[in-house]
């Protein structure tokens, strides 16, 4: 019995709260002791040789990886140097080792570490699952950090506590550093992206009065939410309106709502739908007020959304504190990766302290099989991902995108501000300092609505869109 009230007792207080003296409901109760069960299984698997050898490969091939985006390449660049050349070369310029070697010498070695107590931001979506769970699962406290993992309202917010340093680290929203770094919305400051935290993982929601409405074409005077304006979410939904001929300037409405918003304002009539992360497109559908129109990766298969990363000053002031945080983040990455993973992961992040969300509207988020509103249970594994590598060419298109719809004028060096916020292109300028052929880089082509992007054509691309606001 989890609640012992007796009213009429004379001998005993009348304690209206649980019987294990925190002061919640009993749903409440049971999410969290289904939350300590899953994280208990979690530790056991994250501490296992398995998973320590799973793990230490994940974070050493994510960015080896991201050196070398081109497998030829790497192929190419061991044939020629050799493996035992290439790990030397490697490790004197990425902070491998010592990361590999701070997961063994984690509070072994006091002083190592310029900074241990450490504050970082999220905002409760399931994008920001490898930061959170690496707290209750002890990835920081294995790296000797003390992080608070602190519940944010919105990205505004976000952006003004990095900026005034409240944060030493947070969960962006992968356009976010960029802009910061430019000044644009905001005062400038250098920012630096370290991973992305997620990919896919976004959808657009319509409320159940539109099901007549799956042809963007019908959208006209139609009102929509993002969550911020320099967000994936802004992006994607104006690309795909555009390709459907409307102006997503002139021909509907998009307004800014912190993403735990969103659900209240589509009941309340306020926006007719959204390009939101999960879980609210999952709990429109929970609540019977909406339905997920289309998943994200049907437009963009991959794409990023959110990212981990820190000011440029913090990393240089803290670089072995910042390498140790990265490993923590890249192991909780690994081990959200894993199918086996997610229901418990859901259980995990499902309470108040974290997502606060209905543990089953997070399992069908998190493991792709889930029901769409529309009366049809679907099954898309990869509905939500977590591939951290921050390839250059995705902060390209981010840029093209901010020029496409005014956000930025005149001539943008795309390449420069990308490999300036986008880590990995001071890898890339010391290889060439060692006498090493560096790799072309991390830019890869991606394929968004049927277009190629080519990283190396961005002003061609913007300007093959009839639909912008450049003139």
């Amino acid at each position: 019995m989890l609640f012992d009230f007796s009213p009429y007792d004379a001998d005993r207080p009348l304690l209206m709260r649980c019987t294990c003296g925190k002061d919640h409901t009993v749903a409440e109760h049971q999410k969290e002791q289904a939350a300590q069960s899953a994280t208990t299984e979690l530790i056991r698997r994250s501490q296992t040789e398995e998973f320590e050898a799973y793990s230490n490969a994940f974070v050493e091939a994510s960015l080896i990886k991201a050196i070398f985006p081109q497998e030829r390449e790497r192929r190419n660049f061991l044939r020629a140097v050799g493996k035992g050349t290439a790990m030397a070369a490697i490790a004197s310029v990425l902070p491998i080792a010592s990361m590999q070697a701070m997961a063994q010498e984690a509070g072994k070695k006091p002083g190592t570490l310029e900074k241990t107590n450490l504050k970082i931001g999220f905002i409760p979506i399931t994008c920001a699952t490898p930061l959170i769970m690496a707290h209750p699962l002890g990835f920081y406290s294995k790296q000797g950090l003390n992080v608070e993992v602190t519940k944010t309202a919105g990205w505004a917010l976000i952006r003004d506590k990095m900026i005034n340093k409240e944060y030493d680290a947070t969960h962006f929203l992968s356009p976010m550093p960029l802009a910061i770094s430019m000044g644009v919305g905001s005062t400038q400051v250098p920012m630096n992206v370290a991973t992305i935290q997620n990919t896919n993982g976004q959808a657009i929601t319509l409320a159940n009065k539109h099901k007549d409405k799956r042809d963007p074409k019908l959208w006209k005077g139609l009102k929509f939410a993002v969550p911020f304006e320099f967000s994936m979410h802004n992006f994607l939904l104006r690309y795909y309106v555009a390709e459907a001929g409307l102006n997503p300037d002139t021909d509907i409405q998009i307004r800014v709502v912190p993403p735990p918003e969103m659900v209240a304002n589509l009941r309340a009539g306020n926006i007719d739908g959204y390009l939101g992360p999960d879980p609210f497109n999952q709990r429109a559908v929970f609540e019977e007020i909406g339905f997920i129109h289309i998943l994200t990766k049907e437009l963009w298969d991959g794409h990023p959304c959110c990212a981990f990363g820190s000011s440029t000053e913090f990393i240089q002031s803290n670089p072995n504190t910042f390498a140790a945080l990265y490993r923590a983040v890249l192991n909780a990455a690994a081990m959200a990766r894993g199918p086996e993973n997610r229901e418990l992961i859901a259980k995990v992040i499902a309470p108040q302290a974290y997502l606060n969300q209905p543990e089953t509207v997070l399992t069908q988020v998190l493991t792709g099989r889930f029901a769409d509103g529309l009366g049809n249970i679907k099954t898309v594994p990869d509905r939500a991902d977590f591939n951290p590598i921050p390839w250059q060419s995705m902060a390209v298109w981010m840029l093209t995108q901010m020029k496409r719809w005014g956000y930025i004028k005149g001539d943008v060096n795309y390449k420069q501000i990308a490999e300036k916020v986008f880590l990995l292109t001071d890898a890339k300028k010391r290889m060439t300092e060692l006498g090493m052929k560096a790799p072309e880089g991390a830019y890869p082509k991606f394929t968004i609505m049927g277009k190629v992007f080519d990283a190396a054509k961005p002003d061609e691309y913007v300007n093959s869109f009839a639909i912008n606001k450049m003139g």
